[in-house]
């Protein structure tokens, strides 16, 4: 009786939980495509616009290590805009999303943990339906493989996963530091330049590329281009490398963001 009773307190909750996610993700795609033309797949123009300015600057440099193809690398750097820009997006609108709904939080017992992960969960549907496509389109030509397509899945997995413990972490520390947001572009440019994405990582020296293997994006980069451009199959030590990555990222930002989550509300 009291195991029956547990499972359905705790079915309950995840079902309120769902629920709420629902009404949140919709509310924040609502507002933020209100009267728009193309809607989500303005997400696609800025990635366009930067593989084009890319390829004219650096196609003929870094061609030779994408097989003598301009083509080749325009797709590598797009793949790889495309995974800074959904990180970057995900992660700066999770930071303020505890503080900016604060006063909700002060009227009504709600999960906090619901707001970041509701700002992912809209860029994960605006990802799903803008960009995903154009990466299982790019590779089903080069590859002619379903199972690369299908393969696809789990580097994006590994691109939630940090992008959820990450906005974890910084939505909890932005409650304490409300400096953060200026800090934050810094560490956010720091990422991109250290990810592979105008350039090679063949390029990076030995000393270099050491310290910029702890970038988790390294690897989901890494991963999608081998799904991607290759022609191979897909790379098991690369897809699980940017997985086990993700892990560690979103088990970090949970564990950071329940221990100071009682401290929230004295300071909302």
């Amino acid at each position: 009786m009291t195991l029956s009773l547990k499972y359905n307190l705790n079915w309950l909750q995840v079902q309120r939980y769902s629920e709420l996610l629902h009404v949140l993700v919709g509310r924040t795609l609502k507002v933020r495509y209100r009267g728009s033309f193309l809607g989500v797949y303005w997400s696609l123009l800025n990635p366009l616009i930067m593989t084009g300015l890319y390829t004219a600057i650096f196609g003929a440099t870094f061609a030779s290590y994408y097989g003598n193809s301009i083509i080749n690398y325009m797709l590598a750097a797009l793949t790889g805009l495309l995974v800074i820009n959904f990180f970057s997006a995900c992660t700066s609108q999770a930071l303020t999303s505890v503080v900016g709904n604060g006063a909700l939080l002060n009227k009504i017992r709600l999960p906090v943990s619901v707001f970041p992960v509701s700002m992912i969960a809209a860029n994960v549907f605006q990802f799903s339906v803008g960009a995903f496509p154009l990466l299982a389109i790019m590779t089903l030509i080069n590859s002619q493989s379903l199972v690369n397509v299908l393969a696809l899945v789990f580097p994006f997995l590994a691109l939630i996963l940090v992008s959820t413990g990450v906005g974890f972490l910084v939505s909890a520390l932005y409650v304490f530091f409300r400096d953060l947001p200026y800090f934050y572009e810094l560490v956010v440019f720091v990422i991109w330049i250290s990810s592979p994405i105008f350039y090679p990582a063949a390029i990076v020296p030995k000393q270099v590329k050491q310290f910029l293997g702890l970038n988790p994006l390294s690897p989901i980069i890494e991963s999608l281009r081998q799904i991607t451009l290759s022609g191979s199959s897909p790379d098991l030590g690369l897809i699980w490398g940017a997985l086990l990555s993700g892990i560690i990222i979103l088990t970090l930002g949970w564990t950071c963001f329940h221990l100071w989550r009682h401290q929230f509300m004295d300071l909302l």
